[in-house]
Parts: C-alpha cells; sequence; structure tokens
C-alpha cells in the first residue's frame, strides 16, 4: 500500500490517504501513545484513528505498530483503508470500542 501524499492546500491523513477536513470528521493520534510518553501528535481522521484504538492496544502501539506504515500494513487496517477510501474525507463512523 503506497504512503499517503499531501493534499492541494492541506493535511493528508497518514492512514487513508483522503484529504483531511477540518471539523468533526478531524482529530489527532499519538503515534507513541500518550500513556507511554509519546507527545507529538498528528492530522488523523477520527474514523482511522478509532479503528486503530479498536485493533491495537497501546502496547501493541509501542512495540509494533508506532508508524503509520506498520498500521497500514496490519491485514485488518488494509481491508479499512480499502474501504475508507470510497468514502468522502468528511466521513465519520464508530467502530468497537477501544482495547484496553
Amino acid at each position: 500500500m503506497s504512503p499517503p501524499r499531501q493534499a492541494a492546500g492541506g493535511a493528508v491523513c497518514p492512514v487513508c490517504g483522503r484529504p483531511i477536513v477540518p471539523g468533526p470528521s478531524a482529530d489527532r493520534h499519538h503515534w507513541l501513545p500518550r500513556s507511554r510518553g509519546g507527545r507529538d501528535a498528528e492530522a488523523i481522521h477520527v474514523v482511522c484513528h478509532r479503528k486503530i484504538h479498536s485493533v491495537f492496544t497501546p502496547k501493541e502501539l509501542v512495540s509494533e505498530y508506532g508508524t503509520p506504515e506498520a498500521v497500514r500494513a496490519h491485514p485488518e487496517i488494509a481491508a479499512f483503508v480499502r474501504w475508507v477510501r470510497r468514502k468522502p474525507p468528511g466521513f465519520v463512523d464508530s467502530h468497537a470500542k477501544p482495547k484496553k
């Protein structure tokens, strides 16, 4: 799966590659969880953020899935990306509760 590109005039989600539209569909994700000392956050769609946290535990994010490339390589996320890329940039949906 190819990495996301910069959209004309704005940020692109590092998970799905769609443009990020300011508003309720936009969020920020800490690739190193805050509970593990992460401070830097990156713009991401809410739907993509929820999916990450419904698939991975904080421990998994630290040990194996701490980059957009690693997250996109996971089969469940890859299937999600194929699905969500057909949705408009402002699309919001809910997913399973985050793993603890």
